[in-house]
């Protein structure tokens, strides 16, 4: 079904108190192509481990910029193994060695050198696999308390004509975060680094610029 077929004030309002179970239930019941997302940053084991329960073969997506620590690559293989993800990864056409030379090092977040590194890095990677895949629903992690935009958005919102963007974990705290690696014994990953953001609050315009 064509997104724009789907009323999201009506969406947003019938999972106004749900849990993200239902709120995952529910693209498994509806979705015809969905895909999820993840940047194996510190919590990520939360959403995958809350997806697969569900949808065990569903597509994950991860644009891999090539500048990913040692222990986020660890921490990587450790879910892809333990969760049986179905991989779908995706790098830039560009090396990060390449790159490193090129920009002499990463550039200033406000320069628009670091705008063309981001779209370099992440954002044309990433719009490569949204259109190589081509979810009708996209399911992602971000939450609320985690950036000064991300507090404005809703459950449920369009990406495009195409497809929706369903964030079910976007009211978890940081509680409910940790209390659910605890109850399932998960990995977390405390040594990430993302060079497109430099710092935490900022958005690196995957969730701005696509």
């Amino acid at each position: 079904m064509n997104s724009a077929a789907y009323d999201i004030n009506q969406l947003n309002a019938l999972f106004t108190g749900c849990d993200a179970y239902e709120i995952i239930n529910w693209v498994h019941e509806t979705a015809h192509t969905p895909a999820v997302s993840t940047s194996f940053g510190p919590n990520s084991a939360v959403l995958l481990h809350l997806v697969t329960r569900v949808m065990p073969n569903i597509p994950v997506i991860w644009v891999d910029s090539g500048y990913n620590t040692n222990a986020t690559y660890q921490f990587a293989l450790e879910l892809i193994e333990n969760l049986g993800l179905n991989m779908k990864i995706y790098t830039p056409d560009t090396t990060s060695a390449f790159l490193t030379v090129k920009m002499k090092g990463i550039p200033d977040v406000e320069t628009q050198a670091h705008r063309d590194f981001t779209n370099t890095v992440k954002l044309n990677p990433f719009r490569r696999a949204l259109d190589e895949i081509n979810p009708d629903m996209w399911i992602t992690g971000v939450r609320a308390r985690e950036t000064a935009y991300r507090k404005s958005l809703t459950v449920v919102t369009l990406q495009n004509e195409h497809r929706l963007k369903i964030a079910p974990i976007l009211d978890w705290q940081e509680k409910d975060i940790l209390d659910y690696i605890a109850k399932y014994d998960l990995p977390a990953e405390n040594n990430y680094f993302d060079p497109t953001k430099s710092f935490e609050g900022r958005e690196c315009g995957l969730h701005t610029r696509l």
